[in-house]
C-alpha cells in the first residue's frame, strides 16, 4: 500500500498481526488517501462506525453478494481524479479530460493506451513500474496481446516527448520496469 500503485484497498477488521482499523488508520496518517473498503463479519452498528470514522470509504459485511462487492469497488473508486484533471511533471501535462500531453512548445492528442501509460507514470514519477504491470492495469488480466505491445506504446510517448522539447524521460531498467524521470 506504501507504493500508492493500487487502486483500491479491501480490509478486513479481524486480520492476523495488525488488525483492518489499525491499517486504515495508519494510512490516513501517512496521507495516503486511497479508497478503502472494510470487508469483514463484524456487524453491529459501533462497528461501522468505527470503521467509517477511522476513514473508509465503505463498509461491507459478510456474508455479500458478489454483485454487492463489484458495484461498492465501482462507486469508491469512481470520479477519484474528478478533482484536477490535468497532471504535470517536468514541463509537460498531461490533460486528463482531453488525452492532450502539452508543453510550452506545443501539444499532442495520445491515443488511449498512450495516455494510460503516461497517466500511470505521471502519477508516480521517480518509481519503476514493470511492463507486466503496465499489461495488467492497461490491456488487463486475460489479455493475449503480447507483451512487446508496452515497449512499442513505450517508443511513441518517447517520441512525442522529444517531439515537445520535454525536459522528462521514460527510463527503462532492464528487466525491471520504466520510471518518469526529469533530465538534469
Amino acid at each position: 500500500l506504501e507504493s500508492g500503485q493500487y487502486d483500491v484497498a479491501v480490509l478486513d477488521i479481524m486480520m492476523p498481526k495488525a488488525d483492518g482499523i489499525t491499517v486504515l488508520r495508519r494510512l490516513r496518517a501517512a496521507g495516503n488517501a486511497i479508497p478503502v473498503l472494510l470487508l469483514t463479519a463484524k456487524s453491529e452498528v459501533d462497528d461501522k462506525v468505527q470503521g467509517l470514522d477511522s476513514g473508509a470509504n465503505y463498509y461491507l459485511t459478510k456474508p455479500f453478494d458478489t454483485k454487492e462487492l463489484l458495484a461498492t469497488l465501482r462507486a469508491i473508486t469512481r470520479g477519484r481524479t474528478s478533482g484536477d484533471s490535468r497532471l504535470t511533471f517536468g514541463s509537460v501535462t498531461l490533460d486528463r479530460s482531453t488525452f492532450t500531453l502539452s508543453s510550452p512548445s506545443g501539444s499532442f492528442r495520445l491515443a488511449n493506451r498512450e495516455f494510460q501509460i503516461l497517466e500511470l507514470l505521471m502519477q508516480n514519477p521517480g518509481n519503476l513500474i514493470s511492463a507486466e504491470r503496465l499489461m495488467e492495469k492497461i490491456w488487463g488480466y486475460d489479455s493475449e496481446t503480447e507483451i512487446s505491445v508496452v515497449w512499442v506504446y513505450i517508443s511513441y510517448l518517447r517520441k512525442k516527448l522529444s517531439a515537445l522539447g520535454a525536459n522528462i524521460q521514460i527510463r527503462a531498467t532492464r528487466n525491471v520496469g520504466y520510471c518518469l524521470e526529469e533530465i538534469a
